[in-house]
């Protein structure tokens, strides 16, 4: 990862369904280059060629990444251009993004229909509704595991000082922003910095904090308060004015995971499983929940009956990841139609035509 690039999510599978982040992560752009068209049919190759191009130019490119392959990527945004490049099959909410213009390009016209055969257009339609069943079993299945995660957290909510939690996040806030208040509020934006994927979870963190001065790792068992802290200092940085960046949690997207401070160049975050990292570096720092707001003793009290929880959920997390390896699998199979059908001069065409009107931008 170099210093000219940041790496995120914009869409999940998630516990609610496939969540969708377009409409904040892209906000306020120029333009937006919307590809449309099947999987298979170009667009992420293309993506990917016009984020190298922009890197080799010297300008900072924001990435993000497929969860279903993470290799690969859904859309860029040139940051200092305020153009964006996105995949049109997986940006929901992209319209409400509120970009002066938004520039629709159908790879489509990229496909020689010809070449595909009658026979093929049956297993399309059959390759797609499984594609369907396979991310819904993976919907279901996360949203069990959450309900397992509910019954975890219950026994630490029941044994939580409330008073503390607030009285942590008020601190907290004077702390981080005394003197640094702006004149008007502000309007976060909000994003994944990890995802549910075919292989696990994945996440970006150590990337967007590396060169962050202060990183302060959250520790603490669930419903020990962390979420609830993170989305208190979020409400009140807009409040005050702060620019802060927002990421939500790639399982429960109603939780909170991450904020980022830019201007402060600090950064406090979730740091337990599936995310869990330690400090490594000056300006690292621990704020532990369990033993600052948990009654003492909760751990031993309900050891039995937490760990028969903890298999329940690591068995359904298992499977619900085992659902999004077949949604994978089956996806390459409609790539792979599409793909040998594409006309590679047409999609070098879009290329080049997208790649001129970014040069053109460049140059201004």
């Amino acid at each position: 990862m170099n210093n000219n690039s940041s790496h995120y999510f914009a869409r999940g599978n998630t516990a609610r369904g496939a969540h969708f982040l377009y409409r904040y992560a892209f906000q306020g752009l120029d333009k937006i280059f919307v590809l449309t068209g099947p999987a298979g049919s170009g667009k992420s190759t293309v993506i990917r060629a016009l984020a190298d191009q922009l890197a080799e130019k010297g300008q900072h490119v924001q990435y993000f990444h497929s969860p279903l392959r993470i290799e690969e990527l859904d859309g860029i945004i040139a940051t200092d251009l305020k153009i964006g490049v996105v995949d049109g099959r997986v940006c929901e909410g992209i319209s409400e993004s509120g970009a002066g213009e938004l520039v629709y390009i159908d790879f489509a016209e990229a496909l020689d229909n010809s070449r595909i055969q009658s026979e093929q257009l049956e297993e399309i339609e059959e390759l797609s509704g499984k594609l369907t069943e396979a991310y819904e079993r993976a919907y279901e299945t996360f949203l069990t595991a959450l309900k397992i995660h509910d019954e975890w957290e219950a026994y630490y909510i029941k044994n939580m000082d409330f008073g503390k939690a607030d009285q942590i996040a008020q601190e907290l806030i004077r702390e981080l922003y005394t003197g640094h208040e702006g004149d008007t509020p502000t309007i976060s934006r909000h994003m994944f910095f990890g995802a549910a994927t075919p292989k696990g979870a994945y996440d970006h963190i150590q990337s967007l904090t590396a060169r962050l001065e202060r990183r302060i790792f959250i520790k603490g068992r669930p419903g020990s308060g962390k979420s609830t802290l993170l989305k208190k200092l979020a409400a009140a940085a807009e409040q005050k004015g702060i620019v802060v960046q927002v990421f939500h949690c790639g399982f429960d997207p109603n939780s909170l995971d991450m904020l980022i401070f830019p201007a402060l160049g600090t950064a406090i975050f979730d740091s337990t499983a599936p995310h869990e990292y330690f400090p490594d570096r000056d300006g690292d720092e621990i704020l532990d929940m369990y033993p600052l707001t948990i009654a003492e003793g909760t751990d031993e009290a309900y050891e039995a009956e937490i760990n028969a929880i903890k298999e329940r959920y690591s068995a359904k997390m298992k499977e619900a990841t085992s659902y999004l390896a077949q949604a994978e699998a089956i996806d390459s199979q409609l790539k792979a139609i599409h793909v040998a059908a594409a006309d590679y001069s047409k999609v070098k065409a879009i290329r080049l035509q997208l790649a001129e009107a970014l040069n053109e931008r460049i140059t201004v």
